[in-house]
């Protein structure tokens, strides 16, 4: 086809677009759109007779993606990035190209070694571990906001004659104490456990009390630490023979979130793609929240929501916001397997261990309020007044 003269289809489109002022849309673009698998081809309308040739009709999606394809799909564009996009917005992006995307978003996750996938496990672990000694490589535990936040509070607890954290939380830690992690220990532990989908019970409680460094004590770490004595019949069910928790099947995750961009629902991967980015707007507005606090001097609000999430699951969802300056497409797509991966293994335990005591995820701090919406279905099964929490703040 010329792309002097567009077919009388495309030329329907181009109107479209030119009507809404994207006046910069030719059909030459359509043309590479539809390369690319963003736009579908035209519909053949049958012939016209008497030899005038057949006749074509655009696809009804493609009157919506052309917009969005002109809002988004400029020159220099990535594919992937454009059709993740596209998909956040809800618009109709042909659903190979969306798995498609999604699959190479779990490409960006990385691990040294990743060349040679053959190499015994222990071998390629222990050659990891020289590799991050020698290039010096870490996993920042806690991001400098987090600390100014942090110290922000503890000051203020302080100045009105009290202690942060309350020694009170040491009664319900059997390991009290600073963590031995090192940031390199955390890139080490991370890297091993994408690689082999299962992270020892120490491994995890030692990160959470290194992301929490000024905690005298973390119930939670310590509730990790002592599965194995404190409920025998759950570690049973969910530890592996050498006490590690499998994140899902025991492989390697990326493995598992490529299997999951290829078969997840449509409208599950949406729904992780809005929450995750709900999560991450409610952290950067907990932040502000509690820096507004900070500098009137008063503790409010917000300053009880950081401390209270601070052990939990909702505060590693601030920490690991603050990490990512920076969000692309394709980030953003990661993250939203990640909670498909986590929403599934909360339904895999249902089953595994009946009886969970699931409406506890509703205590405040223990999850970002958007990700605790996907899961009031298994909250609700059994909550008897599930969602009052508990305020640590110190009185006033």
């Amino acid at each position: 086809m010329s792309t002097d003269t567009p077919s009388a289809a495309d030329q329907l489109l181009l109107d479209h677009a030119h009507r809404h002022g994207y006046n910069d849309v030719t059909a030459k673009m359509l043309e590479v759109w539809r390369s690319r698998r963003l736009l579908p081809g035209n519909i053949s309308g049958g012939g016209l007779g008497r030899g005038k040739g057949s006749s074509s009709r655009p696809a009804p999606e493609s009157f919506d993606l052309v917009l969005g394809l002109a809002r988004h799909g400029g020159q220099g564009k990535r594919p992937n990035d454009v059709a993740l996009l596209l998909f956040g917005e809800g618009l109709p992006v042909p659903e190979q190209t969306v798995r498609a995307a999604f699959t190479a978003a779990v490409g960006t996750l990385t691990v040294p070694g990743d060349d040679e996938p053959d190499t015994d496990p222990e071998h390629r672990l222990d050659a990891l571990a020289e590799h991050i000694a020698d290039a010096d490589l870490t996993v920042t535990l806690v991001p400098a906001r987090a600390r100014r936040i942090d110290e922000g509070i503890a000051r203020l607890v302080r100045a009105a004659g009290h202690t942060w954290p309350p020694a009170e939380l040491a009664a319900f830690d059997e390991n009290p104490g600073p963590s031995t992690a090192t940031p390199k220990d955390a890139a080490l532990a991370a890297a091993a456990a994408a690689i082999n989908g299962t992270m020892s019970l120490e491994d995890i409680g030692d990160l959470l009390r290194a992301m929490n460094p000024t905690a005298v004590a973390n119930p939670i770490a310590s509730l990790v630490e002592t599965t194995r004595k404190a409920v025998p019949e759950f570690a049973d069910a969910v530890l592996t023979e050498d006490n590690q928790l499998a994140l899902g099947p025991v492989r390697d995750v990326r493995d598992h979130l490529r299997d999951l961009a290829a078969t997840a629902p449509l409208q599950d991967l949406a729904q992780a793609w809005k929450t995750a980015e709900d999560v991450r707007q409610w952290a950067l507005d907990l932040c502000g929240r509690v820096e507004e606090e900070l500098a009137a001097g008063q503790l409010g609000g917000a300053a009880g929501e950081w401390m209270n999430g601070r052990y939990a699951m909702a505060g590693l969802a601030v920490l690991s916001t603050l990490k990512a300056r920076d969000w692309p497409p394709a980030q953003h797509a990661l993250d939203a397997l990640l909670l498909v991966y986590q929403l599934g293994e909360y339904r895999r335990l249902d089953r595994l261990v009946p009886g969970c005591q699931w409406h506890l995820l509703a205590t405040e701090g223990l999850l970002p309020p958007p990700t605790r919406e996907l899961l009031q279905d298994l909250i609700n099964r059994h909550a008897p007044g599930a969602g009052a929490g508990v305020d640590v703040r110190p009185a006033s």
